[in-house]
């Protein structure tokens, strides 16, 4: 009878942390949560480039943004789209990969660019984590991987175009 209620405790507990897991992990069965692909176009007065960028569209997905993410390929990113203008800043918690963030206005014009470093302080103490703020409005936000703005000449007053959508 002991060994019965001590295997049910054993179950119970590991059962616990695999939902914990799945919890912080952000996904079912440990995956994250991959979200609509679309192309996105970063213009500069010499180039255009085009990156494919996941879509936080809603409240839940610009939350969760690319927490728990261990890479991300070069040219991908991941876009988030503002119904009304915003001034408030980007949380880096339990985001593994540095990046780089471009804040843009109505008219696609970058009116900042960050770099932001990952992280993943231990359960408890992620609230002390950084939170960068742009200090100018804007309808939306591009990240991608930290330098990527930089190595190909990208500055504020740059532009970012979605094109049309599919």
């Amino acid at each position: 009878m002991a060994r019965l209620r001590w295997l049910i405790m054993a179950v119970a507990v590991l059962l616990v942390a695999l939902a914990g897991y799945k919890l912080a992990v952000g996904g079912r069965g440990g995956e994250i949560e991959r979200l609509a692909e679309r192309q996105l176009f970063v213009t500069t007065p010499d180039k255009t480039y085009a990156l494919t960028v996941e879509v936080a569209a809603t409240p839940e997905q610009q939350e969760r943004g690319l927490m728990f993410r261990k890479h991300m390929a070069e040219n991908h990113g991941m876009v988030f789209l503002f119904p009304k203008a915003s001034d408030g800043g980007f949380w880096m918690k339990n985001t593994k990969i540095p990046l780089s963030i471009a804040f843009f206005d109505k008219k696609g014009v970058i009116v900042r660019i960050m770099q932001m470093q990952p992280c993943t302080l231990p359960q408890g103490q992620s609230e002390r984590c950084p939170v960068y703020y742009p200090r100018v409005a804007y309808i939306g936000a591009l990240e991608v991987n930290l330098g990527w703005f930089a190595k190909r000449g990208v500055k504020e007053g740059d532009s970012i175009s979605l094109g049309p959508w599919k």
